[in-house]
């Protein structure tokens, strides 16, 4: 049984309880809430668990296709269709072309004024303790009401919102990416590619390559 952005009616059915599935990233957070019973790999376009096999995004198909190719016949064969196609056969993740689009519509007042707050000055040195005296709340409560509207940690949140604005810049100018890890509010440029390399799975440099 396969699943081409379908996950959603196989996990509705229960075919799914307790197994690894993939769908769509921007789907993710609806799918995790109303089916937290399923093993979700969001990162991943494909996952073979053998007799059940999803793909999350309209063009995954082809990924699908090639897998099945290399499931019934040999990985040879398909690899030799992936040439003759001008299909990529390498292994893709999800998270290479994910966007960071942040939950604003949560109903937290103050947790909003603060993501307003961090999407003005995320370039600038932020101390994440200072958030919860920003917003005259205690650190604990802060970060319970912060977690629960956003799905984030704090620091979380500002390295993934970081992330993403390197990323446009990666793909809309010619910036070198020493120049455009500090834009975005890194000084250390080792650190700023060991986090982008965690968030997205690729170096900031093969990012370029692949979508400039």
């Amino acid at each position: 049984m396969f699943s081409l952005c379908g996950a959603f009616l196989l996990a509705a059915s229960g075919i799914l309880d307790g197994r690894p599935a993939t769908t769509h990233w921007d789907l993710a957070e609806r799918f995790a809430t109303d089916y937290p019973q399923v093993k979700l790999d969001i990162n991943k376009i494909l996952i073979n668990d053998g007799d059940i096999i999803t793909a999350g995004g309209l063009m995954a198909w082809m990924d699908l296709g090639l897998e099945l190719v290399a499931q019934f016949t040999q990985p040879k064969i398909m690899r030799q269709l992936g040439k003759y196609l001008i299909i990529d056969t390498g292994a893709r993740e999800q998270r290479y072309y994910q966007s960071f689009n942040p939950k604003l519509d949560h109903g937290d007042r103050l947790v909003l004024k603060t993501q307003h707050h961090l999407q003005a000055c995320f370039h600038e040195h932020i101390s994440i303790s200072d958030l919860p005296e920003m917003v005259h709340l205690s650190e604990r409560t802060f970060l319970r009401r912060f977690v629960k509207a956003t799905g984030l940690k704090p620091m979380q949140y500002l390295q993934r919102l970081r992330i993403q604005k390197a990323c446009d810049l990666l793909e809309a100018s010619a910036d070198t990416i020493e120049a455009i890890a500090e834009q975005v509010g890194y000084e250390d440029t080792s650190a700023f590619r060991k986090i982008f390399i965690k968030t997205t799975g690729l170096t900031p440099k093969e990012f370029r390559g692949r979508f400039s």
